[in-house]
């Protein structure tokens, strides 16, 4: 068995090795959203269900969530570069088996494999950055990460507008797939000039059974949110509480075994643990933002995908701009960074209410430019800043599997917000007569709920910090 060796690896040109992982990282996170403008083609063309649809979303979202650990612990045990190519290798692949997918369930097993590759390449992202940059540089790095997922997850309406309106109808959402194939063989051979050599020396074991129980309790926690439209009933929560149970169990299989998958150690780190708490709560807000946000747009004020896309703009530019700046002052600020930033997307958001409520017609997307672009500031603020005093006190050994464990919190972050704040929102739709804008305030307000959690957490981590070093580099 192997591993790296302990010291950070030297690399000759760490900031284009880092190119090529944000390119991959950037495709992996914008099929998380670029999808959803692409359901009513799909539909059409390949004669799909609403359950199937439903699945197009859920069983990415799933796998991807389902190996971020493992696939960390893998990267850091034996080689990050390896790993990271093999998840784009695999990638590539189920992205070609997307757009030329013939059939229904044809497209849903690729999207399957489409989130394997996701959830093994992500966290090598992070392990990279861990390994490749420390102090300032380090934050820079994280800084340029955190744009790359406000950008990704903002912007993938819009190009999938744009891709559909080129292309058609009828084949155009075959294009949202096929286009990461040039673009994953480009970043494969750069991946293979670029990105550092391991250095092995010995290792444990990979913790199998470990894999296993956190792999049946991250499914069995997400299922029931991902699911939550289109399972009806209470029979679905039952997997809720059976996923708490074998995530107890895992932890109680963590502390026995000689060779854990995660240190549960990470957590007597209180950056890490409440740095995660945060990254869980913020994402279950931020994400169901463009969710309730295209459909009241879409279905309630008749905007075109593209449009809709656009309207989400602003939150995309500004969330790019300040996360290139939260990057650069982290290491300068520290926690008081993430709380201003949090405390903007909360003043953002409640400016986006008042505009809906005062003109929730057909202007709504001009009215709602500058407090989304408001809240962009802010969110760009939060994420890289986040995520960079959350793994600063990791050693950077453990870099992979500590940014899988924070990962899979923000997928599951994702599905839950999604759930409870969708819920909001389609009963509200239901209730007032088809008032979609009425829909989409109380689902904002729900959205709110999450961010002032996120921020009360932050506040929390920032006074229990008031006499410690913002960022402590580990070297191993």
């Amino acid at each position: 068995m192997t591993t790296e060796t302990a010291g950070p690896q030297p690399c000759a040109h760490p900031w284009r090795a880092l190119s090529v992982c944000l390119v991959a990282a950037f495709m992996t996170l914008l099929d998380v959203s670029i999808v959803n403008v692409a359901l009513p083609s799909i539909k059409t063309a390949l004669h799909a269900s609403e359950g199937g649809l439903q699945w197009i979303l859920s069983g990415y979202a799933l796998t991807f969530g389902l190996v971020l650990v493992a696939a960390g612990r893998i990267g850091d045990a034996r080689s990050r570069r390896a790993t990271f190519m093999a998840g784009l290798a695999l990638f590539v692949v189920a992205s070609a088996a997307c757009g030329l997918a013939p059939t229904m369930l044809w497209l849903v097993v690729a999207r399957f494999f489409q989130g394997i590759a996701g959830g093994v390449l992500n966290p090598q992202v992070a392990g990279l950055i861990q390994q490749l940059f420390q102090g300032a540089d380090r934050g820079r790095a994280f800084g340029a990460l955190g744009a790359v997922i406000g950008i990704a997850t903002a912007v993938g309406p819009v190009l999938g507008g744009i891709l559909i309106q080129i292309a058609g109808t009828e084949t155009g959402w075959r294009w949202i797939f096929l286009i990461n194939i040039p673009i994953g063989l480009v970043a494969l051979v750069l991946a293979r000039l670029l990105l550092p050599e391991p250095i092995y020396g010995e290792s444990k074991g990979l913790d199998p059974v470990g894999v296993f129980l956190l792999g049946a309790a991250v499914i069995a926690i997400m299922l029931p949110f991902l699911q939550e439209r289109t399972w009806h009933g209470h029979g679905k929560w039952l997997l809720l509480v059976a996923g708490l149970v074998l995530l107890g169990v895992f932890v109680a299989w963590e502390r026995y075994t000689d060779a854990p998958m995660v240190d549960l150690g990470l957590f007597r780190l209180r950056s890490y643990t409440l740095g995660s708490g945060i990254a869980l709560l913020y994402f279950a807000g931020f994400t169901s933002i463009f969710f309730i946000f295209t459909l009241y747009l879409q279905n309630g004020l008749g905007y075109s995908a593209f449009d809709a896309g656009i309207a989400i703009t602003p939150f995309a530019l500004g969330s790019g701009a300040a996360s290139a700046v939260g990057g650069r002052m982290v290491g300068r600020l520290g926690r008081p960074l993430v709380c201003g930033g949090l405390g903007v997307v909360a003043a953002g958001l409640v400016l986006t209410w008042i505009a809906v409520e005062v003109h929730p017609g057909a202007g709504a997307a001009w009215w709602t430019a500058v407090p989304l672009l408001f809240a962009g500031l802010g969110s760009g603020l939060v994420i890289s800043p986040n995520q960079t005093i959350t793994l600063s006190e990791v050693p950077f050994q453990q870099g992979g599997s500590a940014a899988g464990v924070l990962q899979t919190g923000q997928r599951v972050g994702t599905a839950v917000g999604i759930a409870c704040v969708g819920a909001v929102f389609f009963a509200t739709v239901a209730g007032s007569g088809g008032d979609w804008a009425a829909a989409f305030r109380n689902g904002l307000l729900v959205v709110l709920g999450f961010v002032l959690a996120a921020f009360a957490l932050s506040l929390l981590d920032l006074f229990g910090h008031a006499a410690k070093p913002i960022l402590r580099q580990h070297v191993g």
